[in-house]
């Protein structure tokens, strides 16, 4: 009787001994992800041929007159009032002037790198159209206002500079799947670019 007392007691004590050991939480990562966007299909239509350039933008965009106190008559923003952003073009005359074409070049550059301080990548690429035009893209990651900035030229009379901008406060994580749909938008315009006679 003692004996099996004894057992028992033994095994209250092991199984209290076993179940008061702490373990090591195991952690599992998570899989990256975005939150949920429900981003229509993309379709397009012409902008109106009150511009030196034509070329087609979102269904789901408006075009807006850009209002800043220095802006010249071709400025204009193309907004998306789903997604509270904007790509803000900015036109020039380059007049046969390569000094003038430099000039412009160098300011696309210098606006692009008041944001690499907060970028934690600056990429540069330069992309043909399917007319055979070229663009410079540049494409910024972080917590940055803006994530992608292009401009595009015939070297003699036209030049186009573009940024993108969102309204609303964000990571650059949880736009991006925002980011990526107007990137496409980007490319389908540059894809679908031409310059008019003056006019």
């Amino acid at each position: 009787m003692q004996k099996n007392h004894f057992l028992h007691s033994f095994w209250f004590m092991l199984i209290g001994f076993v179940s008061c050991q702490k373990t090591e939480p195991t952690y599992v990562p998570k899989p990256k992800a975005y939150p949920r966007m429900d981003l229509p299909a993309a379709a397009y239509q012409l902008l109106e041929p009150t511009h030196p350039y034509l070329f087609e933008y979102s269904k789901q965009a408006v075009i807006l007159r850009d209002t800043f106190a220095r802006s010249e008559p071709h400025w204009i923003y193309i907004y998306y009032p789903d997604l509270k952003a904007n790509i803000q073009l900015t036109y020039k005359t380059v007049e046969n002037n390569p000094k003038r074409l430099a000039g412009f070049i160098n300011d696309a550059y210098k606006l692009a790198g008041k944001h690499s301080e907060r970028a934690f990548s600056l990429e540069e690429q330069t992309i043909r159209s399917k007319s055979g035009r070229t663009a410079t893209v540049l494409k910024l990651t972080g917590n940055v206002p803006t994530y992608y900035q292009f401009y595009t030229t015939d070297s003699t009379k036209n030049y186009l500079r573009g940024a993108l901008y969102f309204n609303v406060a964000g990571k650059g994580d949880s736009l991006q799947p925002a980011i990526d749909y107007l990137r496409r938008d980007i490319e389908h315009l540059l894809n679908t670019l031409r310059w008019r006679p003056s006019i």
